[in-house]
């Protein structure tokens, strides 16, 4: 059932689900005891991201009877980041709040991400400060967020806790895809949000399992890389590849003087690793700075396009 067009709400609650139909019952009644706290109209968005478990038709069968409560189908399993972005768009809340539907994340939480945001913040993400999940994740989720604080400079402890709050215009403006749910913190900050932290209680699972193993920090490395390389580089790419060959050449260059004054002292060169390890910095210098000087130029093209279709 499609939510009220008008009066729009004042927070929306975005909810990812993949098949966690047991969790769904105690899950909505929570949310709804929560925001009963507050003197704010509401909406429910539910997304199904392709669950094979029933959860969508229980939700599409609890829809029926509300009107402030949507239920969005990705007909697939289309990933995290795909169903937020789904939920995002079909937001209209000043607020919006989201949490996983595995019941981990504490609705009566709602209330304090809310008043944090109201303070001028445009992202309030929770902390697991005490996380109820098995000594091996809570080691990976410590040394993720560790790394992902130090490369991207957001002193955040929780990156990717699904309980956060933002401001409605903020979030829907955001392009979110692939894998990029885990840093939307980073991406705000990119963009000039104000980001805060506070914690939250966090539940062991009661139902179903885990979705989620080991190998999503190592594929989330790769996607912080590409995170800070197009938040700081997008603009200017010749100062990354350019300054990383130029390096290269001077080192290559300084080999090949040392190795030229080995010979004129009389010491043989040719067969000399050092020697291919000049010629190899020098190559590949050259190289890294021929193509971060294309990059910049196909940025300059993209900006005049962009700045001509704007007149």
């Amino acid at each position: 059932m499609e939510a009220n067009d008008e009066p729009a709400p004042d927070v929306s609650i975005v909810v990812p689900v993949y098949d966690e139909r047991d969790s769904l019952a105690e899950l909505i009644d929570e949310i709804d005891a929560a925001l009963g706290t507050l003197d704010r109209r509401s909406e429910l968005i539910f997304v199904d991201d392709g669950s094979t478990d029933g959860s969508g038709e229980y939700l599409r069968d609890r829809a029926r009877s509300r009107t402030d409560m949507l239920v969005v189908d990705l007909g697939r399993n289309a990933g995290k980041s795909a169903a937020l972005a789904a939920g995002f768009a079909r937001s209209r809340g000043a607020a919006v709040v989201t949490l996983d539907g595995d019941g981990q994340d504490d609705p009566a939480e709602i209330p304090g991400l809310l008043i944090k945001l109201d303070e001028g913040y445009d992202l309030v993400s929770g902390w697991k400060q005490d996380r109820q999940d098995p000594a091996r994740r809570r080691v990976a989720s410590r040394v993720f967020n560790r790394v992902t604080a130090t490369i991207s400079g957001v002193e955040l402890h929780d990156f990717n806790n699904g309980l956060k709050a933002y401001r409605g215009e903020r979030i829907r403006s955001l392009d979110l895809y692939g894998e990029m749910h885990r840093f939307i913190p980073v991406l705000g900050a990119q963009q000039g949000w104000k980001v805060a932290e506070v914690a939250v209680n966090h539940r062991p699972r009661t139902h179903g399992r885990t979705k989620f193993g080991l190998e999503r920090y190592a594929r989330g490395m790769l996607d912080l890389l590409a995170v800070v390389f197009m938040g700081r580089y997008e603009n200017r790419p010749l100062h990354l590849f350019g300054g990383i060959g130029f390096g290269f050449l001077l080192i290559g260059t300084a080999i090949g003087i040392y190795l030229v004054i080995e010979k004129l002292t009389g010491h043989a060169i040719g067969d000399r690793p050092l020697l291919l390890l000049g010629v190899l910095l020098i190559v590949v210098g050259i190289q890294l700075f021929t193509f971060g000087l294309l990059a910049q130029m196909v940025v300059a093209m993209r900006n005049e396009r962009v700045s001509r279709d704007r007149r």
